[in-house]
């Protein structure tokens, strides 16, 4: 199944999920309550989202006086992928690592920590620049936050239908039925928010290959940035875990235990699957290769 097809699928599993939960509170009316809340959220963070994740995340707006080697090196993978150029972002912390957000190409931003511009190389800080462009341009950032809006909103729902459950509780069995909901509801809707995720990394590896024109410097800066991210905190993502997933590598510390729940597929097989490019003969990119080694320096 494609990535696109898998995505459709997934979505819609959480929209039966979230409308099962209303017509449990209140039958089939309950279930078009549920559709039409879920619809207002995700208007909501429609408008709102990119303003609210770039501050969760304590991102600065740089431009060309104040970092004029990054910026110079986002535009010239924009440009050479025809795509708008984005607003871009710099994250004060010493973890590297990088996401993009905004509802279409449009009105799109990216952010690159600190720590990413100083630790990696010309090439590989062009390749994870170039995997969230590959985001942007497949509309990834808007397909995350719908998917984040509706999961929270199922949680949300779960807990109120264990109090407000309607005649249901009063059957047989409605009231273990209720508490069922309440626990697996949301924790399916979790884990198909994850694996949405997990679908649309490998898309933006092999698209972010293609942008910067070298699927190695990619699979280089992925081990290198998880190597890091492990032991270097990143204290805005672990105060605001709903947005982990929108990074190119995990920013939270992971431990194996919780694979099961990764916002993001293993790191060993995206470095295997862009290897795999190279032998299939993907061409050399003459984008990154122009542009200047990005450096910015901390605000004083």
């Amino acid at each position: 199944m494609g990535g696109y097809a898998k995505t459709a699928l997934l979505m819609a599993a959480m929209t039966a999920l979230f409308m099962g939960l209303g017509s449990l509170i209140g039958g089939g009316q309950g279930a078009m309550i549920a559709l039409a809340v879920a619809a207002a959220m995700n208007l909501f963070a429609y408008w709102n989202s990119d303003r609210a994740v770039l501050s969760m995340a304590g991102a600065r707006p740089v431009d060309e006086r104040s970092a004029p080697d990054f910026v110079r090196l986002v535009h010239d993978l924009a440009d050479g992928a025809g795509m708008p150029r984005p607003k871009v972002y710099v994250i004060e912390t010493d973890q590297p690592n990088a996401f993009a957000t905004g509802r279409n190409p449009e009105n799109a931003a990216v952010a690159a920590t600190t720590g990413l511009l100083r630790a990696m190389t010309r090439e590989e800080i062009a390749a994870v620049m170039a995997h969230e462009l590959a985001h942007i341009r497949n509309r990834d950032t808007l397909i995350m936050t719908i998917t984040a809006t509706m999961a929270g909103a199922i949680s949300m729902l779960a807990n109120f239908a264990f109090f407000f459950g309607g005649n249901d509780r009063d059957r047989p069995g409605g009231m273990i039925g209720a508490i069922l909901m309440m626990i697996l509801a949301p924790l399916a809707a979790g884990l198909v928010q994850m694996a949405i995720s997990r679908s649309r990394e490998y898309e933006a590896d092999r698209v972010g290959a293609e942008i910067c024109g070298n699927p190695l410097w990619l699979a280089s800066a992925l081990r290198r940035i998880e190597a890091m991210a492990q032991r270097i905190d990143n204290h805005a993502a672990e105060r605001n875990p709903a947005v982990a997933h929108m990074y190119i590598i995990n920013p939270l510390h992971v431990h194996a235990r919780d694979k099961l729940f990764a916002t993001h597929p293993s790191t060993a097989n995206r470095v295997a699957a862009l290897e795999a490019m190279v032998g299939a003969g993907r061409p050399a990119a003459p984008v990154a290769a122009r542009s200047s080694i990005p450096r910015v320096d901390r605000r004083r």
